[in-house]
């Protein structure tokens, strides 16, 4: 039998005492914070009259949940520089504050409700929002605590709540403020959307990860030039967003980039191309796109240039224009410009635009002062299409669940019915996610409240000409 392995610790020949580990500190600690806040260390740092002030108001976190290290990073720094104001002869005051308010804290209720089977729609608001109040205010107490013992001085007792009342009063009055002299107007903007949980995001509650996106080909009819050699061509379009394609009012093309007309000449079985059909498709894209399409170099010709007087003349027809069934609304023709933001490094060198869909499209149409004609509202809050839109009305981009919808395959499935695709696909790449519900995201056109803070106070008319509502 071989011998025990030692313990080597007992090899060591270590000075032995009787002091705790870590100096007693999970003991002591709780010991010192009681004692300072016996003897009322912050009131007694400001006995002395006549210092300079110097007060930090805590950009207040969300309360709705213990502490993370985020949270302690951020409170610890904050009052390193309190105290060391305090230390310079400063009257160095801290004032802490929550926020109270908002959809992480409604997004807490909703979990509640889900987990009972509860639809949140079905609550009275007022009951909501009683749920709410009296689960910040929970937390408030809760992370008070946590704070505490971390070591942060501060008013602890009477701190700023966004959910006091008076707190409230004071913005209602502020923006009222905007109202009366003019800065406040209704308009809308394409914004980071979740029709899970039925809201808009910002930046900072958006995460990236891979998604797998169909990816289609589309075809607009060239109209209008008088040139019946570029009356009968096509313009082609790619998207990953096929959902976006019932709202598109217009396509635009790069000013530097080279087109070219092509002709299909030849074509296999399973091919959405026609032989004699012509496409005007970026030259440094064109063999790429038409490969999409099944076509081998040898089934297709490049005719000519597409100069860009060519494309000056040019107008086109939605692929759904005058279909039977569409009640006229695809039946306008489509604008054709020049864009800045079209490269020819993927796609088509054409890009199809839904300003209520995506921010370039939307600030182009913005600056040129035509949103009115372009702005559309075909999807509402929860994903779906408006119930009256010809063919998809109803259809959903996400389900509750944030998994894929019905809507990109009846578009797709429509587009290919009408003639109007070219090829599809599916394409792996970067999307944006809410970091709450981990659901994708869209950009969806919403009305919103604006204050122009950076416009004079122009007598009862908004920065786009329009009478404040």
């Amino acid at each position: 039998m071989s011998e025990q392995t030692p313990d080597y610790k007992d090899t060591l020949n270590l000075p032995k005492t009787d002091f705790p580990m870590r100096a007693g500190l999970p003991k002591r600690e709780p010991e010192w914070l009681a004692r300072w806040e016996e003897i009322g260390i912050y009131d007694r740092l400001r006995e002395k009259t006549g210092r300079e002030s110097f007060t930090l108001h805590d950009g207040p976190p969300y309360a709705n949940g213990n502490l993370h290290i985020g949270h302690a990073l951020n409170k610890i720094l904050k009052d390193m520089v309190v105290r060391s104001q305090q230390m310079m002869g400063k009257d160095a005051r801290y004032i802490p504050g929550w926020d109270c308010h908002g959809l992480p804290i409604e997004w807490k209720i909703e979990e509640k409700y889900r987990k009972k089977g509860r639809d949140k729609d079905a609550v009275p608001v007022v009951e909501f929002r009683q749920e709410c109040r009296e689960f910040a205010a929970g937390w408030v107490d809760i992370q008070r605590d946590e704070f505490k013992r971390l070591g942060i001085t501060g008013k602890w007792e009477n701190p700023y709540l966004t959910m006091d009342f008076h707190a409230e009063r004071v913005i209602a009055a502020e923006f009222q403020k905007f109202l009366m002299n003019g800065t406040l107007y209704q308009g809308s903007k394409p914004v980071m959307w979740s029709p899970v949980e039925k809201t808009a995001l910002a930046e900072a509650e958006v995460e990236y990860h891979d998604k797998e996106s169909f990816t289609v080909w589309v075809k607009f009819q060239v109209v209008g030039t008088g040139d019946a050699t570029l009356d009968s061509a096509k313009v082609v379009i790619w998207t990953t967003t096929p959902w976006t394609m019932p709202s598109n009012k217009a396509v635009v093309y790069g000013a530097g980039i080279s087109y070219g007309l092509y002709e299909v000449i030849g074509r296999p079985e399973e091919c959405w191309a026609r032989i004699g059909e012509r496409f005007i498709l970026s030259d440094a894209l064109a063999e790429d796109v038409l490969g999409r399409a099944r076509l081998e170099p040898s089934m297709y010709r490049r005719l000519c240039d597409i100069t860009s007087e060519d494309l000056a003349k040019i107008q086109l027809l939605h692929p759904l224009h005058g279909v039977e069934g569409g009640a006229g609304e695809w039946d306008d023709i489509r604008d054709f410009r020049a864009a800045d933001f079209v490269t020819d490094s993927e796609g088509t060198g054409f890009v199809h635009c839904a300003p209520s869909h995506g921010m370039e499209e939307f600030e182009l149409y913005r600056d040129l002062g035509m949103l009115e004609q372009v702005i559309t509202y075909n999807v509402m809050e929860d994903g779906r299409f408006r119930a009256d839109l010809p063919f998809f009305g109803g259809k959903a981009i996400l389900k509750p669940n944030g998994k894929e919808g019905n809507a990109n395959s009846a578009i797709i499935e429509k587009l290919a019915e009408v003639g109007g695709l070219l090829a599809r696909g599916k394409i792996k790449h970067s999307y944006p996610h809410s970091w709450r519900s981990k659901a994708p995201v869209i950009y969806r056109n919403t009305p919103q409240w604006f204050a122009a803070v950076d416009k004079p106070v122009n007598d009862g008319q908004d920065t786009y000409g329009k009478t404040i509502r």
